[in-house]
């Protein structure tokens, strides 16, 4: 793989690292198709049991490169869809990863970056990160990261900041949903990340999937009858699987379960 992209697992733990800190870790098509090949890798590697995505440099994702943009100026319509469309894909991969997945967002993200931010189940900030949703600036908008940021902020806070432009502090981040927890500096931007991880390493690894498909299931949606059977079979499965039989037994015998053992 290019060096657009860093990988390392570690103890259960799956890093992937955007390295393009000169070009602000922009996206560009070739860092889009190695994060794309990263992301499989990570959610089909057994041996991964969490996936943190970080940035080198000062800036965590500028959004596009400024030179992928002027290649694309010359694309017709239909070439412009076939790029986006590699956007939405990687974007969907993360977002639908079996593993849980933490954003540490050390810097500025822009555009996509926040996308990025958006489709991680879980995001911590430094406090003098920034955000923006910059696409009108440039006449158009920002259509494949839509699903995402609407998700995490709501459709209120997305007419503000999808049609203003403006930046918008961690502080503000963190009030609107987008992020989960601000820290003073890297330091401790490691830190928190690495306790959340510990958090999510301490808890079944098949549950942990199951658990991001069931927020997917029921988000949104009605409290119908069928919504109440989805969720008695959803947990009826659970509890009968060997990793259910195994959480019950180390609960009533008052050990570790055996993925804790593990790490």
């Amino acid at each position: 793989m290019s060096e657009t992209i860093l990988t390392e697992i570690d103890n259960g733990v799956g890093i992937i690292t955007l390295n393009r800190a000169d070009r602000h870790n922009a996206f560009d098509d070739a860092l889009i198709q190695d994060l794309s090949t990263a992301l499989v890798r990570m959610d089909t590697d057994s041996d991964v049991r969490v996936v943190v995505l970080s940035s080198t440099g000062k800036s965590f994702c500028a959004g596009a490169d400024l030179n992928w943009m002027k290649r694309a100026a010359a694309y017709n319509a239909e070439e412009t869809q076939r790029d986006a469309l590699g956007l939405a894909g990687m974007l969907r991969m993360l977002n639908d990863m079996k593993k849980p997945t933490v954003a540490r967002v050390q810097g500025p993200a822009y555009g996509g970056g926040v996308g990025l931010v958006a489709a991680c189940d879980i995001a911590i900030a430094a406090f003098d990160a920034q955000f923006a949703l910059t696409e009108v600036k440039l006449g158009i908008i920002p259509a494949v990261i839509s699903p995402y940021v609407i998700a995490a902020i709501g459709e209120r806070k997305a007419r503000r900041y999808m049609l203003t432009a403006e930046r918008f502090s961690a502080a503000e981040a963190y009030r609107i949903g987008l992020v989960h927890e601000i820290v003073p500096g890297e330091a401790e931007l490691d830190e928190a990340v690495g306790e959340i991880v510990d958090a999510l390493l301490a808890n079944g690894p098949v549950a942990l999937g199951e658990c991001k498909a069931l927020i997917k299931a029921v988000a949104n949606r009605p409290i119908t009858p069928d919504v109440m059977i989805d969720t008695a079979q959803r947990i009826a499965r659970l509890r009968a699987s060997a990793e259910g039989k195994e959480g019950m037994a180390a609960f009533l015998e008052k050990r570790k379960p055996s993925w804790v053992q593990k790490q």
